[in-house]
């Protein structure tokens, strides 16, 4: 490898990327340096020559998105941004890389870092949440650029790697997004050869530029990605004139360039270079500076970033207030989506129902409150992952967002669950107010939890509607019959999980989900396949609590039946027959554990006195978790099994979930 011994601005501030990683990582003693050290050339130059952003302000509405999808590079971007200026990344947090409450955390998180779009680490997550990202830029350019006035005009940029390419996740999003023509969206492939285990040469031997052309991007190679900047520009340049393809641009690089002896092998990959080859890598690139210090040419050169970007706001507040003027509804929608304000009453357009009322599966319901919130919530937009005619998640008359047609709001993600997932992310964190649904049935969450973990961690306000939420789904049998998932996704910290009862708890757990979005949080709803009667004593608001009385009796109660979803209705008639038998029964609805128990102790107390130990919990799926509600004394009618093919209503009977059945364990706690 050739010395590097010019001391050109470019190549200065190009080591100066360098080596706040290299030092970082060092002090650290943990971290990935390989990749900054490689990817620096092509980072300076998209961050110096292309993005337009304020680092004064990181909230600026039409900045370019940046998306560092190999997450474990981080000190790539921390270095970019302390560089250009953003305060949320000073010298000190390039100091503290790594360390309890850091600004500067081992992989990109948006809730700690401002400047951070999208939560990265998990390969293959990012460069999909960059789909989303420009999906979103898509949709508000469509609906709100007016020929004369283009206010929405922002590129989303990513840089993933080799492992970003090899897990499937990427696979799935980056087709949909090469079928949707996304020209906004512009990654560039650190094609270095080198992931943990060694050269990808041992498990990764695909032409990856053949499988993008395959997939309908535009692409092309930077066959020297170390020191050609003028062909990396250039690429990025192309890249920026195909505006009907995403494009993807593979530039190879040498994994930990400048160092003499780790350069181009794993050992560079996740490990600091150790202080000998430190000292070694210093001499080769001609750094006599020490740890942490930022050559002052280079600073004052991306220091510039400061006042470009102040000028580019101001240029962009301009048209702003023109188009405030002439388009004065749309500029009050748009200021109404960036300040998080739902409108007045939106809520009151979700449904209620009475026992009279006809049977319906919640998923029917879903539909209804989807459908009844379209139009009072532009924000809306989603689709299922080729399950719109069984999750019921069209939003009627709003058209499908296709190529030429973005400003529609059904989304068709096709059998992509996993994929979906982190669009819909993206889109939550895009910073424009939509609120995105994604929809598949319920056992399939398992092929996108990674994707709905990330929701909660990086505080996405997405919705996931599930459907077919237990083992009366039936007849396809126990690959679809989700028994233990719920209880899985219960644990996942910061993700709201509801299952309602009926026609008004779901229209409750809409506007809790809606609210959630709102407040940048996760919901996920599990709704039946099968019809469920409308309740007398459901209540949005009792939804809203978490666990309410759906029946009660005069006094304490003898016994307390504890129901959620289809098994409510199962309680409610039990306890119309114990009741009948001189029982005191009271029926709590459960839709959600995180709601009841971010309620104080009192209202805890009123719904499951700690007097009444007689309880039965009923929900046909595992018991796991359950004991915490049934108590020492308690019982708990689950599924801790796989279900079986069978009719819906078979496999209840079988498995137990019958009123006679239910009976029988209530009276068997004496």
């Amino acid at each position: 490898m050739a010395v590097a011994t010019t001391r050109s601005l470019e190549e200065l501030c190009i080591n100066s990327i360098r080596f706040l990683a290299i030092d970082a990582v060092e002090k650290s003693k943990s971290g990935h340096p390989g990749l900054p050290m490689g990817a620096a050339p092509m980072a300076f130059v998209l961050w110096d020559k292309f993005m337009r952003f304020n680092p004064k302000n990181p909230k600026w509405f039409n900045r370019d998105r940046f998306v560092l999808s190999a997450g474990h590079g981080c000190m790539l971007q921390y270095a970019l941004m302390h560089l250009v200026g953003y305060d949320s990344v000073t010298i000190d947090d390039i100091k503290q890389f790594r360390q309890w409450e850091s600004r500067t955390p081992g992989h990109p998180e948006n809730f700690e870092t401002d400047g951070i779009e999208v939560t990265t680490g998990p390969l293959g997550q990012g460069i999909c949440n960059g789909v989303g990202l420009a999906m979103a830029e898509a949709h508000l350019a469509a609906k709100f650029n007016k020929p004369d006035l283009t206010l929405v005009d922002h590129y989303t940029y990513v840089i993933l790697g080799d492992g970003c390419n090899m897990e499937g996740v990427s696979g799935e999003a980056c087709s949909l997004a090469g079928h949707l023509g996304l020209g906004k969206l512009i990654a560039l492939y650190d094609d270095n050869h080198i992931s943990i285990d060694g050269s990808t040469d041992l498990a990764f031997t695909e032409d990856v530029a053949k499988r993008f052309e395959a997939y309908g991007w535009h692409v092309q190679h930077v066959e020297e990605g170390n020191t050609d900047l003028e062909g990396i520009a250039k690429a990025i340049e192309a890249a920026k004139a195909v505006t009907d393809k995403p494009s993807l641009i593979k530039v190879t690089t040498t994994i930990g360039y400048g160092s003499p002896n780790k350069n181009n092998t794993a050992g560079v990959h996740g490990a600091p270079l150790g202080s000998d080859e430190n000292k070694l890598t210093r001499e080769n690139l001609g750094w006599e500076f020490e740890p942490f210090v930022v050559p002052d040419d280079a600073l004052d050169h991306m220091r510039k970033a400061v006042e470009r970007g102040a000028s580019l706001e101001a240029e962009w507040n301009e048209a702003w207030a023109q188009y405030k003027t002439k388009y004065a509804d749309e500029a009050a929608e748009l200021e109404r989506l960036w300040s998080g304000k739902l409108p007045d009453g939106w809520d009151k357009v979700l449904p209620t129902y009475t026992p009279e009322d006809k049977t319906l599966a919640s998923r029917k319901h879903s539909e209804n409150c989807l459908n009844a919130l379209a139009p009072v919530l532009p924000e809306l937009i989603g689709g299922s992952a080729d399950l719109t005619h069984s999750n019921l998640t069209e939003l009627k008359g709003f058209g499908d967002f296709q190529p030429g047609q973005y400003q529609n709001r059904n989304i068709r993600f096709g059998v992509r669950e996993h994929g979906m997932g982190a669009i819909c992310n993206g889109i939550a964190l895009h910073g424009s107010g939509l609120i995105p649904y994604g929809a598949t049935f319920l056992v399939f969450t398992d092929y996108m939890r990674a994707a709905i973990r990330l929701s909660a961690l990086s505080r996405a306000g997405v919705i996931w509607v599930m459907t077919h939420d237990s083992i009366a789904l039936g007849e396809d049998g126990p690959t679809h019959q989700p028994v233990e998932t719920i209880a899985s996704l219960r644990t996942i910290p910061n993700l709201t999980v509801l299952r309602p009862a009926d026609g008004t708890e779901t229209s409750g757990a809409y506007k809790v989900a809606i609210q959630n979005a709102n407040q940048n949080r996760p919901t996920l709803l599990a709704l039946s396949r099968q019809g469920l009667p409308n309740l007398a004593g459901s209540s949005i608001a009792g939804v809203e609590k978490g666990a309410y009385a759906v029946v009660d009796c005069d006094g304490t109660p003898d016994l307390i039946l504890i129901g959620t979803g289809s098994e409510v209705n199962l309680c409610v008639q039990a306890a119309e027959q114990l009741t009948g038998e001189g029982k005191k029964v009271r029926v709590v609805s459960m839709p959600s554990w995180e709601l009841f128990e971010a309620q104080d102790a009192a209202y805890k107390e009123s719904v499951l006195p700690k007097s009444v130990t007689k309880r039965l919990v009923v929900e046909a799926g595992v018991t796991f978790g359950w004991c915490k509600y049934a108590g020492a004394e308690g019982d708990i009618l689950g599924v801790d099994r796989f279900g079986a093919s069978a009719p819906g209503g078979v496999c209840l009977e079988k498995f137990g979930f019958t009123v006679e059945n239910v009976v029988a364990k209530a009276k068997a706690l004496g």
